[in-house]
């Protein structure tokens, strides 16, 4: 006889990792049922204890109002509870494989306190069959219960946007899975208690695994087009955006726009997808054709400002460039998988001096993940190129002319994300 899944009236969650996704989530649930958040990160959880969220996906008042929900790095903490929700990281290693060690560890930690009847969801971007084939696995071995009879799992792919306050978790609808008829039932009931949106139950764990992998693998994919037609019509002299609008006058047109692919989701999701695919015999042609022209585009536009300089008789070698934003996306703190360092790392190769400002990231995180040191305030007119890498509001905020100001007189002026008006620009994607 299979253990009974938890009572409905005496639910006790346990978020695993307070990051990005896992904050709000735990925010979410502690509003209104006994809930743990926790996380191998002392630092984070202090802070969180003082209401602050240093990825500002939280406000004070917000955290506050959770007033059910502890924090905490101890793993003692967890015994009580009788539902896990593991919100790891799932990055790529340097030579773009799945990097499952935090899910693994996560897993660990899971089968540590997990009691008999107890269910373990997972909303970890993974690839269709991970949470069966690798982490139900390390749970069974840490805990000793047998998986579908002694514990369930489920799998609710996360759907974070971050620095989006507009679609926030409770207004995104919510795919939903379980192990069993039964925990399926349970899970999909349990996350339709917060989410306002309402919930998608998938048939199976794996269903909703490769749903979420293929949601950014469709955008990775529809965005290198947008840049592979970019770089065809910058060497035509025709203005992608000019073509772009034009073409989007068509009803069924995709608004898709050039530019660098970061982050922790679309940069990397279609990793996860295309190695599953090489283990089961089938190589992948269309997904990672598309990875290699996102993951080439900021080099293109260190090439293009180089060019642009060299046109203007500038010499590149001890040349002095200003970049405007690190962070992955605008209005947002997340370092991730930025790929802005591809411009610093290819304009460097030309023995340029390239100074970084960008007021939404933490100075310290930036130099540990990258080994970058951001200047705090630009010096004006000291510099022979700037280039707006993230269209932050600050950035917007300073115009064309203010931009313009931190280059010395005949300085080039590069927008990535065609932030300002195109007749103002010396060059743009």
């Amino acid at each position: 006889m299979p253990a009974p899944l938890p009572d409905r009236n005496d639910i006790r969650i346990a978020i695993i990792g307070l990051g990005y996704v896992g904050l709000p989530l735990a925010a979410a649930f502690g509003r209104k049922y006994p809930t743990v958040g926790f996380d191998i990160d002392a630092a984070r959880v202090d802070e969180l204890r003082r209401h602050h969220d240093h990825t500002l996906e939280m406000s004070e008042e917000e955290l506050k109002a959770s007033t059910r929900l502890a924090c905490s790095a101890d793993p003692a903490d967890l015994k009580d509870c009788n539902v896990f929700i593991v919100t790891v990281p799932t990055p790529i290693d340097d030579y773009k494989r799945p990097d499952l060690r935090p899910l693994e560890s996560a897993s660990r930690t899971v089968g540590r306190a997990i009691a008999r009847g107890g269910v373990a969801i997972f909303e970890s971007t993974v690839y269709p069959g991970a949470t069966e084939e690798i982490c139900v696995p390390i749970i069974e071995r840490e805990s000793g219960l047998t998986f579908n009879e002694n514990f369930s799992a489920g799998y609710s792919p996360e759907r974070i946007n971050p620095g989006d306050k507009e679609h926030r978790l409770e207004t995104i609808l919510k795919v939903t899975s379980g192990s069993t008829p039964e925990a399926a039932d349970f899970v999909d009931a349990l996350y339709a208690s917060i989410i306002t949106a309402g919930t998608h139950k998938a048939s199976g764990i794996r269903v909703a695994e490769a749903a979420k992998v293929i949601e950014n693998t469709q955008r990775d994919v529809n965005i290198a087009l947008i840049n592979e037609l970019a770089l065809i019509f910058g060497r035509m002299g025709i203005d992608t955006h000019e073509v772009l609008e034009a073409a989007g006058t068509k009803w069924n047109f995709l608004p898709f726009r050039p530019g660098l692919v970061g982050g922790h989701c679309i940069g990397v999701d279609p990793y996860y997808l295309t190695h599953k695919a090489q283990q089961i015999g089938y190589h992948p042609e269309v997904i990672l054709a598309g990875r290699r022209i996102n993951d080439s585009m900021g080099g293109h536009v260190a090439q293009r400002v180089v060019k642009l300089m060299q046109q203007r008789g500038l010499q590149t070698s001890g040349a002095k460039v200003l970049i405007l934003g690190l962070a992955f996306k605008e209005n947002c703190p997340d370092l991730r998988n930025t790929r802005v360092t591809d411009i610093i790392d290819e304009l460097r190769t030309y023995r340029v001096d390239v100074d970084v400002h960008d007021p939404w990231v933490s100075p310290a995180q930036a130099s540990h993940e990258y080994g970058i040191s951001p200047v705090a305030e630009p010096q004006a007119g000291h510099y022979d190129a700037v280039i707006l890498a993230v269209a932050h509001r600050e950035f917007i905020a300073l115009g064309a002319d203010g931009v313009r100001a931190f280059g010395k007189p005949g300085a080039v002026l590069f927008d990535v994300k065609r932030a300002l008006p195109r007749d103002r620009v010396d060059g743009c994607l």
